[in-house]
């Protein structure tokens, strides 16, 4: 069973690419920030599973552990939540916010790529930042997942006190309810891969990006439906 699951990463990248391309369509069409860091936030998932599917079909190499490294401890969750931000929060705040951590993730990301790799004695070559020489470096996720953590979470839980009672934008309330549901669940599968558990990361991405697929399409039914009742 193991060896089989170890291959869902490929499901999840085709995925992710019929999703890509479908909601960046609609930003085409829209040109709002909340859709364009969805669309960022989609790539970079399907990005990070891609480099998981090479790992499964081609076997480890540096190169490819630092790619994932960066679209997926890094990235993780934050165009999702910065995209959250911009729909339902401060658009200063939000501009802000983006520049901020956008500087934060390139430097991060830059000493992730110059970072030595130490390879433990009995490796198993699968997909980790603890390869990483530079110890500290790790220490920039946390910080980055935690902001997305506090605004997916937070989105959620905002627009719940927002809309729950406004039956015109229930549409809003729920489908952030799924994309935050969604967005977190790599998260606990990433606190598995730390324990050893590799392959309950691989099926939390595809059960996180179906649920941000559902939330995304509640939302846009809503804004459709809002726009033409005004």
């Amino acid at each position: 069973m193991r060896n089989y699951i170890q291959y869902i990463p490929i499901l999840t990248t085709l995925f992710s690419i019929f999703f890509s391309i479908e909601i960046f369509k609609h930003y085409k069409i829209r040109k709002t920030k909340y859709l364009l860091w969805w669309t960022i936030g989609v790539i970079t998932f399907g990005l990070g599973t891609l480099a998981e599917s090479i790992n499964a079909l081609f076997g480890w190499n540096a190169i490819n552990l630092k790619f994932w490294y960066i679209v997926g401890a890094l990235l993780g969750g934050f165009p999702l939540a910065q995209g959250s931000v911009y729909l339902l929060i401060n658009k200063k705040f939000a501009n802000i916010t983006s520049w901020l951590f956008g500087i934060i993730i390139i430097i991060s990301s830059i000493l992730v790529i110059m970072s030595p790799i130490n390879i433990p004695q009995n490796f198993d070559y699968r997909l980790t930042g603890a390869v990483l020489a530079w110890k500290w470096v790790r220490y920039f996720s946390p910080l980055l997942n935690t902001y997305a953590f506090i605004f997916l979470v937070g989105g959620a839980i905002y627009s719940a006190v927002k809309y729950y009672k406004q039956t015109k934008r229930e549409a809003l309330f729920k489908g952030n309810i799924f994309i935050a549901i969604g967005g977190l669940l790599p998260g606990i599968g990433g606190t598995f891969t730390r324990m050893g558990y590799v392959e309950v990361l691989f099926m939390t991405e595809i059960l996180g990006l179906f649920l941000i697929y559902i939330g995304y399409k509640i939302v846009k039914s809503g804004k459709r439906q809002l726009s033409n009742k005004s």
